[in-house]
């Protein structure tokens, strides 16, 4: 059975298309037909952390999956990274006339999907995986936006960091992300290919961004898909109570158990979970 699951990914991958223009700061791999579904990754990650998402989703919905600037082989862009990214991920669905697009995201692809959505209702409706508004509030307890800039004593001595010191900083980072060995040094691999100053810039952008307020201008369905791990279910809930507390309406499932990267601690829990979101 899993010989041909792989077998029929292969195949998928082999009928799809890519789409890597000039102008675009990113590369999309185009899956499937019927109505469109655009998949964000998170941070350094590629397009392909959805390969078995796509394998479901592709049986019924046209997935437009995203590598963003800088990470996998797509060549880096000047900063600001991430507002580019968005501006660019606009001009695509309008070009490619892709109307009320269903929009996936995982973490940092879930705050893309929420600032694109502050900014317009035309998305038929949002699933965010283990993703929120700001990230910046959660890891600093005085956070202000204004706060986040390029030029800091953290950038400076990730750019400068050694290859080797690089690498041990993200097989730690890994090894929270997931309870599963193997995709642990897959999201390590990804880390450590990420274009330096993409990584070290683009997370900044991140980091700067902070969506709590404008969530009130939200008025399109949202799904959250959450992680509970590493601090539990309950701390896991206040967070998300505190952080979505502007957004009028949205439906949250906790994958009790599960870290970062929910797609691979719990595969089944989370396909059930997206397609009843998509079906609601």
């Amino acid at each position: 059975m899993k010989n041909f699951k792989n077998l029929l990914f292969a195949f998928i991958i082999l009928c799809a298309f890519s789409i890597t223009a000039q102008n675009n700061p990113f590369k999309v791999d185009v899956v499937g037909t019927g109505e469109p579904i655009l998949l964000f990754p998170g941070f350094a990650c590629t397009g392909d952390v959805w390969n078995e998402t796509v394998i479901e989703l592709s049986k019924n919905y046209e997935c437009h999956v995203f590598t963003f600037a800088g990470f996998g082989d797509v060549p880096a862009i000047e900063k600001p990274w991430l507002p580019k990214i968005k501006e660019g991920v606009l001009t695509y669905i309008s070009k490619n006339k892709l109307e009320n697009p269903i929009v996936i995201g995982h973490s940092l692809g879930g705050a893309l999907a929420l600032w694109m959505a502050t900014e317009s209702s035309s998305y038929k409706k949002l699933i965010v995986v283990d993703a929120l508004p700001s990230t910046g509030a959660l890891m600093m307890p005085d956070f202000k936006s204004e706060y986040m800039v390029y030029d800091s004593p953290y950038n400076k001595q990730v750019l400068e960091m050694n290859n080797a010191d690089f690498e041990n900083m993200a097989s730690q980072m890994a090894g929270s992300m997931s309870s599963d060995k193997l995709k642990q040094l897959q999201i390590k691999d990804w880390m450590i290919k990420a274009d330096r100053e993409t990584y070290v810039y683009g997370y900044t952008d991140l980091l700067k961004l902070d969506l709590r307020e404008d969530l009130s201008k939200i008025n399109i369905p949202v799904t959250i898909l959450a992680a509970t791990e590493p601090y539990g279910l309950e701390m896991a809930k206040s967070t998300y109570d505190t952080q979505y507390n502007a957004l009028g309406e949205y439906t949250i499932e906790f994958a009790n158990g599960s870290s970062h990267f929910i797609m691979y601690d719990q595969p089944k829990w989370f396909l059930e979970n997206l397609k009843k979101a998509l079906n609601n």
